[in-house]
């Protein structure tokens, strides 16, 4: 099975060389200066389009400008599967944009080159059922099992309402903290090397990303409404006691 990955960006190049331990793959870029990846073969639109499974490893922002560059150009029984790490939009722009002789399935490996550097074995993927039969379903559920992933089945809103208190949050903080502009201590703890592992993971992805992810989730803006509710009550919490301070002294 020939399998095309559109996009060679950070994540996408990442994704098409783990493919390629399984599959003939062709990689497609936008960006001349993308580099490609081993075991991928570089090639055209036009040729990316003979393929018959197509994965989108484009940024989220970009997902409605590309599936209209390439719906005139996919052939009928074509299955799309986007790797994005919402998943609301980029279905809804699927339908939206997709002929119906296409099939879809949403799919967010919840990992990338950082944390799959060693492997994959026991990391998660969603994988959000659409347009796509149970057969291919099926055969793609039991190769990311047979490479190590853990699949997690759900639906899109599922999907987005949850990261939004998991992976939204965790690169809302990490950027937050990399705005303090911490360092590396002789008497750090435990869990302050892991606040500098969470700004090193978080801002090693593209700044276009972090946008994205609190942009197209429908559910982050109550996250960082809840956050904000949060670090307000603890602030006030210190605001008391420093009053109480002034009033003793």
């Amino acid at each position: 099975m020939q399998i095309a990955v559109y996009g060679l960006g950070r994540f996408g190049s990442f994704w098409a060389a783990l493919l390629s331990q399984s599959f003939q793959v062709k990689g497609y870029s936008r960006n001349p200066d993308r580099l490609t990846p081993p075991g991928v073969k570089r090639v055209d639109l036009e040729e990316l389009m003979d393929c018959h499974v197509l994965f989108l490893c484009n940024a989220i922002s970009s997902m409605e400008q590309v599936l209209q560059e390439i719906a005139p150009l996919l052939k009928p029984g074509t299955l799309v599967v986007d790797t994005c790490s919402v998943k609301v939009y980029p279905v809804d722009m699927m339908y939206k944009y997709l002929p119906a002789s296409v099939g879809i399935l949403a799919t967010h490996p919840m990992f990338g080159p950082d944390s799959g550097k060693n492997g994959v074995d026991g990391l998660p993927i969603v994988m959000c059922k659409e347009r796509v039969s149970d057969e291919e379903y099926i055969l793609w559920k039991d190769h990311f099992r047979r490479i190590g992933l853990t699949v997690q089945e759900m639906t899109a809103h599922e999907h987005d309402r949850e990261a939004a208190y998991t992976q939204g949050i965790t690169h809302f903080i990490g950027r937050t903290l990399d705005e303090l502009n911490l360092h590396p201590s002789s008497i750090a703890t435990a869990g302050y090397d892991a606040l500098l592992k969470i700004v090193r993971q978080t801002c090693n992805d593209p700044w276009q990303l972090f946008l994205d992810l609190q942009k197209y989730n429908p559910y982050t803006s109550r996250m960082r409404k809840d956050l904000h509710r949060g670090l307000e009550k603890m602030l006030g919490t210190f605001d008391s006691i420093e009053s109480v301070g002034d009033l003793n002294g």
